[in-house]
């Protein structure tokens, strides 16, 4: 262990993408923070749970990492989800993230209608809604949450209106699904940026967007140099550099910010992981009157309980109730 002002051991840069890893970074020369996310076995778990379509496969793979993203924050206890509610054929999407790295998720859907759209875009699957995150602090049994609408063409534009809106912060996001295929048969991996303009004295006003400014302001106002450069960096990132398995979390920022220097910090694991159980359904069924729960009774005499999350059916005995 490293002692005193020892400097923190250092470790090669990996060749190959360490799948289901939050890695965190900072680009100090511009005040930029930021973290990649790199997810393989977890999402495609997750995305295996259900015969998703692959539209609704994709919207789910990009919550998951936009989730993996804003909840490694809470470093080791504590709660994010993520959700979306609108009136489109995709009318319900959560992600749970418990600290330090739980993950797992769902997607509510009309099939019907999606089989109809099968090349609509995100903006379409979505309709009109909005999107939620939320933050439950276990440490002080604080609960925050942001409310932003499902504007533009994906999550990652609702995630841009949500630090601009609530947190003011300047931030860019990027996010990629892609279905692999190998030898092996088919599998998911997913991946996101998170980038934010962080300098020690807070962003200036002309840093932020103008909001409800007349039209026009926006144009006459003049973006910090720092941040200008590391958007334009960033926007160089292509989707297939996030799913790519044969390329590390280090060298992917190695290639966007080798000119201004990029420092990296410890990875954090991430995994599927539902919090269902026997017991918490045990529970809740207790919680619900004779009558409710003999209208829960199926066919085989039996009440069955499936988690909409990881698909398990648990089946008890209306008796042991009474």
């Amino acid at each position: 262990m490293p002692q005193g002002g020892d400097p923190p051991p250092s470790r090669p840069v990996a060749l190959h993408s360490e799948d289901d890893r939050v890695l965190p970074f900072a680009v100090e020369a511009l005040d930029l923070r930021g973290r990649v996310v790199r997810l393989g076995p977890t999402v495609n778990s997750i995305l295996s749970h259900y015969a998703y379509p692959p539209q609704v496969a994709r919207l789910l793979g990009e919550a998951v990492a936009l989730a993996a993203l804003l909840g490694s924050i809470l470093e080791s206890h504590g709660r994010f989800q993520l959700q979306t509610r609108s009136d489109g054929p995709v009318d319900m999407l959560v992600v749970d993230y418990d600290a330090p790295g739980k993950l797992r998720g769902f997607a509510r859907f009309d099939a019907d209608q999606v089989a109809e759209m099968r090349d609509a875009s995100p903006a379409a699957l979505f309709g009109r809604g909005h999107l939620a995150l939320t933050i439950e602090r276990e440490e002080d049994a604080a609960r925050y949450q942001g409310v932003v609408p499902l504007e533009g063409e994906s999550l990652a534009e609702a995630a841009h209106i949500y630090f601009r809106q609530s947190e003011q912060i300047p931030s860019f996001v990027r996010l990629a699904v892609a279905e692999i295929v190998t030898p092996q048969g088919r599998s998911w991996r997913a991946g996101g940026l998170l980038l934010q303009y962080l300098p020690p004295g807070g962003a200036r006003a002309r840093d932020l967007h103008p909001g409800d400014a007349p039209e026009g302001v926006e144009e006459l106002l003049e973006e910090n140099d720092h941040w200008t450069e590391g958007q334009a960096l960033a926007a160089t990132l292509e989707d297939h550099e996030l799913v790519d398995p044969a390329l590390s979390g280090e060298r992917l920022l190695y290639r966007l910010f080798h000119e201004r220097g990029v420092k990296v910090f410890a990875e954090r694991a991430v995994e599927e992981f539902c919090r269902c159980s026997r017991e918490r359904i045990d529970k809740l069924l207790k919680s619900f009157s004779p009558q409710e729960r003999h209208d829960m009774i199926g066919d085989d005499g039996r009440i069955g309980v499936t988690c909409e999350f990881c698909g398990t059916l648990r089946s008890f005995d209306p008796a042991d109730f009474d």
